[in-house]
């Protein structure tokens, strides 16, 4: 028996109270345990440096603890325009989760934001690598969710958390959404919170005290996902037209809630939310049954997915309701010259070693 990701969330965050949610807590509080032994014995060989490859160009690693979205995607594209203001040849390095055997969403968003930047998925990164410096002549690289991709060295790791669910249920996997203890944040450079716009005033001050709790002199910058413009069939739109619109909504997101926030946030008046798993692969059967539930919106509705949806689809309409996709960017409320200053530092930093190093 398995679990939607709906259901798990709720679970481990607690906002299912029913029997078979107090047994399914119990049997994943068990599963921690092995789970925290694996986390710590491939860690332990990582920090002591056993399969782990430095390149000859600089590493920005953009990842988190968290399962799930944090808006990992709008970084990496932040840092990638940004080397590319500076005249750097930069390529990004997935492992390209949800791609099957293809394009993912994520590298279809960001081929689609920048188009001169190389995107490399596969599973193995330190390969990845080496196509990119050796074939295509970069010089520096950005590796996408790699935290826990310990087997390329980085120059700067970057953790971002979101701090409308910073800690994940505040558990390892699968009792919590933690891929690895908090106390682990150390190993970072920088810590970035997201959505910091999405909560309660006072919050994101409440979770950069956790950070610092854990790695006191840690820099932290603060962001916003800003919606930056509407993408469709029809061309664009400027996001101020959601103001007082029905709409229908549906993502493939870790973090769906925060997409719906973001359209109750912009002033759409949203009739109907539809979520499916982070990366779904949309069939015809999906299709339909939104174009079922297009049908039902009042006739002046627009249906609103992400980009990262969109790509996948390319539909200009539902049941004639037109197809629009929220474009998002990062933007920095506090750290922006910091942030800058680093990922800079390391682009412009030489390598001492003019070879691949492999430690062992």
């Amino acid at each position: 028996m398995s679990l939607s990701p709906e259901r798990w969330r709720a679970i481990v965050h607690g906002t299912a109270r029913d029997p078979a949610a107090f047994v399914w807590r119990r049997l994943l509080w068990a599963g921690r345990l092995p789970y925290a032994l694996g986390v710590w014995w491939r860690n332990r060989g990582f920090d002591r440096g056993h399969d782990v490859h430095r390149v000859p160009v600089p590493v920005i690693s953009v990842g988190n603890l968290t399962v799930g979205g944090t808006g990992k995607t709008p970084c990496v594209e932040y840092i990638a325009r940004l080397l590319r203001q500076d005249d750097r040849r930069v390529a990004i390095l997935s492992r390209g989760y949800g791609s099957d055997g293809g394009r993912n969403d994520e590298a279809m968003v960001l081929e689609e934001n920048l188009p001169d930047v190389p995107h490399l998925q596969g599973a193995d990164r330190v390969e990845l690598a080496r196509t990119a410096i050796e074939e295509l002549d970069c010089e520096i690289l950005v590796l996408d969710d790699g935290f826990q991709h310990r087997r390329l060295a980085r120059d700067l790791d970057i953790i971002l958390i979101d701090v409308t669910d910073p800690w994940a249920g505040g558990y390892l996997l699968p009792r919590g959404g933690l891929r690895e203890p908090r106390k682990n944040l150390r190993r970072a450079g920088m810590v970035v919170l997201t959505r910091c716009d999405a909560t309660l005033p006072g919050v994101a001050d409440s979770v950069a005290a956790d950070v610092r709790r854990i790695a006191t002199d840690m820099p932290i910058a603060r962001t916003i996902h800003a919606a930056l413009e509407l993408l469709g069939g029809q061309g664009s739109e400027r996001v101020a037209a959601l103001r007082g619109r029905p709409v229908g909504a549906f993502c493939g997101l870790g973090n769906p809630e925060a997409f719906r926030q973001t359209l109750t946030t912009l002033g759409a008046d949203v009739h109907a939310f539809r979520t499916f798993a982070d990366h779904h692969a949309y069939s015809r059967a999906d299709v339909e049954d939104l174009g079922r539930s297009a049908a039902e919106l009042p006739a002046d509705a627009w249906v609103i997915t992400t980009q990262k949806d969109w790509v996948k689809l390319r539909l200009t309409e539902l049941a004639g309701h037109p197809i629009w996709a929220l474009r998002v960017g990062l933007q920095f409320v506090e750290g922006q010259e910091l942030f800058d200053n680093a990922i800079r530092g390391v682009a412009a930093a030489q390598r001492q070693e003019g070879s691949w190093n492999h430690s062992t």
